[in-house]
């Protein structure tokens, strides 16, 4: 009889901590880090629209009119939107895959942001579309979603991170953190001022831009002051890993686009020198950040 009691006792504990891991893995609220279904899910459903936009606006940036939601010139301007797409792609696939929501929770505040300049910019220029494409009611469809769940997402998943804790063994130095920061809200402020009066980059950009592609580029550059600015919030180098590496991927792309289209470019401008030297200036650094944060 005392067997079978303690037989029952083994199964009903293994019973309880069955029940309790299957309530962890469906309560958001457990602090175990973990990327939630609906977090991967929504990520596997936005790459292949990145996806298909890297092919279009960086593979045949001359080919917009018949192939994308507006005709954008000169070839710069997709060139520098399919980078983005394209490191958009790596990164929403990391996400799909990650063991750990740190380590690509911060990009998601600098897509949010981004999704909201698109739509609003979308709004704005609504006249300048080419209506009659099936393209535009993907980019439609795309940012009238993705304002509202990329940050539902992010609010939703946030609450399995359990914070920086003395187990991280490798942190980022705090000026980097600061030095990072502050470029980003640099960025972050000079991408509201120039989507507010588009006017001033349109008269001083290093090639042609008119007001809707003056405002998606600066959508892009608060994509990439906001995920900036927020690493100073937290130190693991985990958590920005993934963040580095997409900008890798990001910044090479737009300077081999660089090379591709030459003659976009006014030399005699100053700010051409300043804009392409900075990103291969800022390519460099995080090239040599991660270097030395991996052999760390």
């Amino acid at each position: 009889m005392l067997p079978h009691l303690e037989q029952c006792g083994t199964v009903d504990e293994k019973a309880v901590q069955m029940e309790t891991v299957t309530q962890q893995r469906t309560d958001p609220a457990v602090r175990d880090d973990r990327v939630l279904p609906v977090t991967r899910w929504v990520a596997r459903l936005i790459v292949p629209f990145l996806a298909a936009a890297f092919l279009v606006l960086y593979g045949l940036p001359t080919r917009t009119t018949e192939l994308f939601a507006w005709t954008i010139r000169p070839e710069m301007t997709p060139i520098v939107m399919g980078a983005g797409y394209g490191a958009g792609v790596y990164f929403f696939y990391r996400v799909s895959t990650a063991d750990a929501w740190h380590t690509v929770a911060p990009v998601f505040l600098g897509i949010t942001t981004f999704t909201w300049f698109m739509a609003v910019a979308t709004v704005l220029h609504w006249e300048n579309f080419n209506h009659g494409h099936h393209t535009f009611v993907l980019w439609v469809v795309l940012y009238a979603l993705t304002p509202v769940v990329v940050p539902a997402v992010w609010a939703l998943n946030r609450r399995t991170d359990p914070g920086a804790s003395g187990a991280e063994t490798v942190s980022l130095p705090r000026f980097v953190r600061l030095l990072g920061g502050g470029l980003g809200v640099v960025l972050a402020i000079t991408a509201v001022v120039l989507f507010v009066s588009p006017g001033a980059m349109i008269d001083a950009w290093p090639w042609t831009v008119s007001p809707l592609t003056a405002r998606i580029l600066a959508g892009w550059f608060a994509l990439f002051g906001v995920v900036d600015a927020v690493t100073v919030l937290d130190p693991r180098w985990s958590g920005a890993r993934i963040l580095v590496q997409s900008q890798l991927l990001g910044f090479t792309l737009v300077l081999v686009g660089v090379a591709r289209v030459p003659d976009n470019f006014d030399p005699s401008n100053p700010l051409t020198w300043a804009v392409v030297g900075g990103m291969a200036l800022y390519l460099c650094a995080i090239a040599a950040l991660y270097a030395w944060m991996e052999t760390r």
